[in-house]
């Protein structure tokens, strides 16, 4: 199973991934120093929202579109799920 997943920071940007271990994933963006830089200087971050796919590849071509998302836009999709 692979997740794309939608982050808020804590200077209240929103951070775009996949991975294929959301609760890891999570833990390094929040703890470890091998975590994402762009997360690793905005912690604490908050899971707001996440996809479940079933390749690798559908995963990261979701995160490319949610990544050209508007703030506005993602923050409708964590509103509407």
């Amino acid at each position: 199973m692979y997740f794309t997943y939608i982050l808020a920071c804590a200077d209240k940007t929103l951070y775009v991934g996949s991975t294929n271990d959301l609760e890891k994933r999570l833990y390094s963006h929040n703890n470890l120093k091998s975590g994402a830089h762009y997360t690793k200087i905005r912690r604490p971050v908050v899971l707001k929202y996440f996809e479940k796919f079933k390749t690798y590849a559908e995963s990261r071509s979701r995160e490319g579109e949610l990544k050209r998302f508007s703030r506005s836009e993602k923050l409708e999709l964590i509103k509407n799920n």
